[in-house]
């Protein structure tokens, strides 16, 4: 439903910009430059060449505007126009390249996203696990061992914070690290 009111809200842009009205043009361009965007990210990984022939692609589409009556799908002429113009500079950076084609890595967009995400969801994981556990460990247990593992103190200025003496953190730490083994458990 959502596609077929996008389709006709496009259509009468297009026939408002083929009219000449500048501000249909803009609304075009507004509702399809992210999904220009979204499309592109898969092809390359040059965001500033994706950004250029997004803009290329508009800028045809602007100069032409007379001859763009008879689209029956802008969109699809859109993600069309812009992968042809990435496919032309592909081609003209692989004549101009300097450096040899072996020495490029090649992975796609989406592998990225994909082990982004898988990333980010395991550091929440943990992170949520980590303050689950905390939980368990008195005020001062607490204190310590974040002021020593986290924050990455010395055991001298963890006593000094804690205007604890030295054998009194290691114990102190010693008994939040076996409520942590514990509660792991």
């Amino acid at each position: 439903m959502a596609t077929n009111h996008l389709k006709e809200h496009t259509r009468e842009l297009v026939t408002q910009f083929c009219e000449g009205n500048d501000e249909a043009f803009s609304k075009l361009y507004d509702l399809y430059v992210q999904i220009l965007f979204n499309y592109g990210v898969k092809l390359t990984q040059d965001q500033e060449l994706l950004r250029d022939c997004i803009h290329d692609v508009f800028v045809k589409v602007y100069s032409k505007r007379n001859e763009k009556n008879g689209i029956n799908n802008l969109g699809s002429y859109l993600i069309i126009s812009l992968k042809n113009r990435l496919l032309d500079e592909f081609r003209r950076h692989t004549f101009t390249a300097e450096e040899a084609a072996e020495t490029y890595e090649y992975r796609t967009a989406t592998e990225n996203v994909e082990q982004d995400y898988l990333y980010q969801e395991r550091e929440q994981l943990q992170s949520d696990l980590v303050a689950h556990l905390m939980q368990k460990l008195t005020r001062r247990q607490r204190q310590a061992i974040t002021l020593y593992y986290l924050e990455e103190r010395k055991y001298e200025e963890v006593c000094q914070i804690m205007q604890m003496n030295y054998h009194s953190v290691r114990n102190l730490m010693h008994r939040g690290m076996l409520k942590l083994r514990e509660a792991a458990m």
